[in-house]
């Protein structure tokens, strides 16, 4: 007696369509929070020209943003890079499958936010290089990532099993119904 453990095909289609509908969803919030952040980074600040300078020590920065007088001033620097990194550690997981885990969205957002600070550095003038901005959107990224971008790549992206462990599962329910 062989006992079938696949999914109906109406909802292996539901499936599908929310799997598609979700990664859709997913690629327009990202390309969305991108385009603002590409428009906030990358242009030019024209009061900071002499005095923005490039830093490569972590923390300076952060330090710095923490001894304003202005608590919301040092909030509205900190948290904004923090949120720079929120989109992809929410919606890298969902739209693709691939970056469902940690260090995969965390390089990801290395990568993406390391090209920003660098075209801001060479091309955009009152703007520098700042470690510290990609410390915090590697901050903002992973807590999105385990805030929710895990749970919602689950639920859009359920785990399967490759060929071979089926092939696996099914030896093992041959021996236990010959024994």
């Amino acid at each position: 007696m062989s006992v079938s453990h696949e999914r109906p095909l109406l909802l292996r289609a539901i499936g599908a369509v929310v799997q598609v509908v979700a990664g859709a969803a997913a690629l327009l919030v990202l390309v969305a929070c991108l385009a603002a952040v590409v428009k906030l980074t990358l242009t030019p600040s024209p009061a900071s020209v002499g005095i923005a300078h490039t830093n490569l020590r972590p923390g300076a920065t952060i330090r710095l943003y923490l001894q304003q007088p202005s608590v919301r001033q040092a909030l509205l620097q900190i948290g904004g890079n923090v949120l720079v990194g929120v989109p992809f550690g929410l919606a890298l997981p969902v739209f693709a499958p691939r970056f469902r885990g940690v260090m995969r969205v965390l390089a990801a957002t290395l990568v993406v936010v390391g090209a920003l600070e660098v075209a801001q550095h060479f091309f955009v003038p009152g703007r520098s290089f700042d470690v510290d901005d990609i410390i915090l959107a590697l901050v903002g990224a992973l807590a999105g990532y385990l805030l929710a971008g895990r749970r919602l790549s689950r639920l859009v992206h359920p785990r399967h099993r490759h060929a071979w462990q089926r092939y696996g599962d099914r030896l093992r329910r041959r021996r236990a119904q010959q024994t």
